[in-house]
């Protein structure tokens, strides 16, 4: 049985210790995005946008829509022609990583990865595997280990215990290289593809945002939260660093 992680903190800074930890470039870094709707607040977020990380609490409601949604889906399996490098989660409290993962090893993100980086060294060693072999490969990274725990107590609040019990979950949003959006999160069927982006779109473009405001809008009606959102996070990596 794989111990589980302690639980990262939905925090720009910790995660972009880590991303850098495994080999992304000091030019890019997490940003905390505060509206997908004010022009003023969005205008502080470095574009393009290589990246979003959705941060919510899981409710009973997710969990149901979770398990319909992915009933009826083939079961995932990686082909040499696949658009994104898709990881499922089997390793507790560690989807912050996860989603660090699967933002940064797709799309125009992998371009400022370094050759001789943790990430390069993934990403040659995952794409030909089956998706039962990259859970065995992630599980067994040492490297990966040590680099989230050198970064899980880094946050502005106290770490939880690795066993404790967390209700908020990351699930990441990435524009491939053929310019697909996707939701990527290691505890659905498998990648999810949402909609063709325009070249020039990035993951802050309208019709991006409009896939990421669906899924706040039914976690909110869920949670029968107001529209403020204020129990959800949301950064994006960017270009720059705060």
């Amino acid at each position: 049985m794989v111990n589980p992680f302690v639980p990262l903190e939905s925090n720009p800074d910790v995660l972009t210790r880590l991303a850098v930890s495994l080999g992304v470039s000091d030019n890019l870094s997490f940003h905390d995005v505060y509206s997908l709707d004010d022009p003023d607040l969005l205008s502080f977020i470095p574009r393009p946008a290589l990246a979003l990380m959705f941060v919510f609490p899981v409710s009973d409601a997710y969990e149901k829509y979770r398990r319909e949604q992915d009933k009826d889906q083939v079961s995932y399996e990686t082909s040499p022609e696949d658009d994104v490098i898709w990881l499922k989660q089997t390793i507790r409290n560690a989807c912050g990583t996860y989603a660090v993962l699967h933002s940064t090893l797709n799309g125009p993100a992998y371009d400022y990865v370094r050759s001789d980086s943790i990430l390069a060294q993934f990403k040659a060693d995952l794409a030909p595997l089956t998706t039962k072999e990259r859970v065995n490969y992630i599980e067994n990274s040492k490297a990966l280990e040590v680099a989230h725990s050198a970064v899980a107590s880094d946050g502005d609040t106290a770490a939880p215990d690795a066993n404790e019990e967390v209700s908020l979950h990351f699930v990441a949003f990435v524009k491939s290289k053929s310019n697909v959006l996707y939701e990527l999160d290691g505890r659905r069927a498998g990648p999810i593809a949402l909609t063709k982006l325009a070249p020039e779109n990035d993951v802050l473009s309208p019709a991006a945002v409009l896939f990421v405001k669906r899924f706040m809008d039914r976690e909110a009606q869920a949670a029968s939260t107001s529209p403020s959102y204020l129990s959800f996070s949301l950064v994006a990596l960017a270009p720059g660093i705060d």
